[in-house]
């Protein structure tokens, strides 16, 4: 008796597998664009009916890349109505994620057979190394065309700035280069992304510049500016922005006076400094550092009382705005936590090959954040503000 004996292709079957998911996931995604079609019409394909709100116009064809491979998409033409997709939203989301990851895997000096290798397993079609560098470069297009959009969320009352310092190759030699960043709160209360600039330094002359920009791109109504002391930005702001209030960020107004205070009595020290913030008004908390400041002699901390007693006031003028504020505009902890997020992602590239390069990277990041739900969701209720600016102290 004759046995048969059976060969299996491997690869060939791996690859009819792929397609026939790949088949699968095209035909669900054009049904669901049909069934989002007719939900907006309301009525199916050729279809009359009374409640019937628009007529398909035919489709166009768009491409998707998917982790089961490129799909076509077939999306549908409306007369009368606009026709959104969540599936074009999430696309575009996508793609900025992608754009992201190609910058960081060729920064960090990634084999082009390495970025083949990774966009297949990412996103199921590979990235031809011919492609890589134009791929780059349409991303740093794309990417500087948002950097440089105008700003139409109306008035921004609350700028939160920082600068963040990368390494950089410069001729053989490694420098930091400065990334100035600004975020704000909107008049609808949602945070936003103004911007970010190269700035060598935090000297005065690059964040006048910086402000300068944000400006010309349309920020306007800004009631407080929150940052870190650096006299460079405060000049800049009396100069860009004199209707403007400053607050320090009390977390690093905390650090500058734990740094001359024995570890031994940091947390002790951290309690009374906290007091102080803790007070209802400003005039209590005034009161409160002069009690701290003479604690503070008591405890033979004298450098740490002088930098309370020349520090406290610049601490204290979130107290000028609505109390329901307070917690989100006394720091500038909206921005730490966006620039810690960007080391993360900038950490795999170590130094970078000029001041451009790593300022693409950090808006890549940034943009990404943007579309996430950090932006759709409401920061603050900004009709507090609306009211207390009927107060001179705060119109004046």
């Amino acid at each position: 008796m004759s046995e048969k004996i059976v060969q299996l292709n491997e690869e060939v079957i791996k690859g009819q597998l792929k397609e026939l998911v790949r088949g699968s996931v095209e035909e669900t995604l054009n049904e669901l664009l049909e069934a989002e079609a007719e939900n907006l019409t309301q009525a199916a394909r050729y279809e009359r009916n009374e409640q019937r709100q628009g007529y398909r116009s035919g489709h166009y064809n768009r491409s998707l890349t998917t982790t089961s491979g490129d799909v076509t998409l077939k999306v549908p033409k409306l007369k009368g109505i606009s026709f959104e997709t969540a599936i074009i939203e999430r696309y575009r989301r996508r793609e900025s994620s992608v754009e992201e990851a190609l910058i960081e895997m060729y920064l960090a000096g990634v084999s082009v057979r390495r970025v083949e290798d990774i966009t297949e397993a990412l996103w199921g079609s590979k990235v031809s190394p011919s492609t890589i560098s134009e791929l780059n470069k349409k991303a740093y297009v794309h990417i500087e065309d948002w950097r440089n959009r105008p700003l139409r969320g109306g008035h921004y009352p609350y700028v939160y700035v920082d600068g963040i310092y990368l390494r950089r190759n410069w001729g053989g030699e490694f420098e930091n280069v400065a990334i100035l960043v600004a975020i704000a709160v909107n008049e609808d209360g949602y945070r936003e992304v103004l911007g970010a600039a190269e700035g060598m330094k935090e000297d005065k002359a690059s964040w006048v510049s910086f402000f300068q920009w944000l400006r010309s791109r349309g920020l306007d109504g800004v009631k407080l500016v929150v940052g870190d002391k650096c006299l460079g930005m405060l000049e800049a702001v009396g100069e860009v922005f004199p209707e403007a209030k400053y607050q320090r960020c009390t977390v690093h107004f905390y650090r500058n006076v734990f740094s001359v205070t024995p570890r031994s009595k940091v947390k002790l020290v951290a309690k009374m400094l906290k007091a102080i913030h803790a007070q209802e008004s400003k005039r209590a908390a005034r009161e409160k550092a002069k009690a701290v400041v003479e604690q503070l002699r008591s405890m033979k901390l004298k450098e740490a009382a002088k930098k309370v007693e020349d520090g406290i006031e610049e601490t204290l003028t979130y107290c000028d705005f609505p109390s329901e504020h307070w917690t989100r505009i006394r720091t500038n902890n909206v921005v730490e936590r966006l620039n810690r997020e960007i080391r993360r992602r900038t950490r795999v590239v170590g130094s970078f090959p000029d001041g451009n390069s790593a300022l693409m990277l950090v808006c890549a990041r940034l943009r990404h954040v943007a579309g996430t739900q950090w932006g759709n969701k409401k920061y603050m209720n900004m009709k507090h503000l609306e009211a207390a600016l009927e107060d001179a102290s705060i119109a004046g």
